[in-house]
Formats: C-alpha cells, structure tokens, sequence
C-alpha cells in the first residue's frame, strides 16, 4: 500500500540545496502485474516463478521502472509538485525488489538552475537499509 499523498506545491523560488521528501509503497503481485499489461514489459522474470526459480533472483522481480516511478510520484505530488515537468534522469539499478519489499522513494535538491528554472535532485530507491537504485534527475520548475 502507499503512504497517504501529502500533496505539497513548490515554486522554483521555494527551493534550497538539502530539501528532500519522500514516497514509500509496499509492491504487490497486481503492481507487477499491471505494470507489465500497461508498459508492455512481459519479460518472464517478472511474471513467471518457474522461470524467475532459475535465475540468479531465485523469485520473482519488480520491473526496474516500477520502482524507479516512485520518484516520478515524489516529483508529482510532493517535492517540487505540480507542475514541475521531467527534463531527464539518470539510473543505476542496484539491487532487486520483490513482491512485498516496500520501496522508499527519496530526492533531495542539490543544484538549483535560475536562469532555466532547473532544480538537479539526488533520486533514491532503497528497501529497508538496501539502497535498489540511485540517481540524479533534472525538472524544470515553475516560477512565481
């Protein structure tokens, strides 16, 4: 389950370096399920026990972008919020999620852009003491 959307609404004017918040959802078997019917991503580790048994996850996995959009839900209705629009993020993929892990999305700004009204986060998914995956991400922000 998903903690409560506490929906926040930053202007690029509200930003500063250290600023952080937080999204944290528990992955269910429908998640994955879903997630694999709207993005097309069948692939059998994620969706077959018997297949994921042989490989070297032993389970069943998460897609990766599943838990990597947990940091598009922080950005959407948390920290900068509405209207912030995505201009890239960079991934790396550390370890695997499975069913029932509860994944903790953070981002903290760490560079702020006045001239594009670009804020650079710290983009994090971790489960428990296990950092999933790392990156950074830009947004432009809307302005006053």
């Amino acid at each position: 389950m998903a903690t409560d959307v506490v929906a926040s609404n930053y202007f690029f004017e509200d930003l500063r370096i250290g600023l952080a918040a937080e999204f944290s959802k528990t992955i269910t078997e429908a998640d994955i399920e879903i997630y694999a019917s709207v993005s097309g991503d069948t692939n059998p580790i994620h969706l077959n026990a018997d297949y994921a048994a042989g490989t070297i996850f032993k389970d069943r996995i998460a897609h990766g972008m599943l838990t990597a959009s947990f940091i598009s839900a922080v950005f959407g209705t948390r920290l900068p919020g509405h209207g912030a629009i995505y201009v890239s993020q960079s991934l790396k993929f550390r370890a695997p999620v499975k069913i029932g892990d509860t994944v903790c999305a953070r981002v903290e700004v760490v560079e702020l852009i006045p001239k594009k009204k670009f804020a650079v986060f710290y983009t994090t998914c971790a489960v428990g003491d296990t950092m999933v995956l790392d990156g950074q991400a830009t947004l432009w922000v809307p302005s006053r």
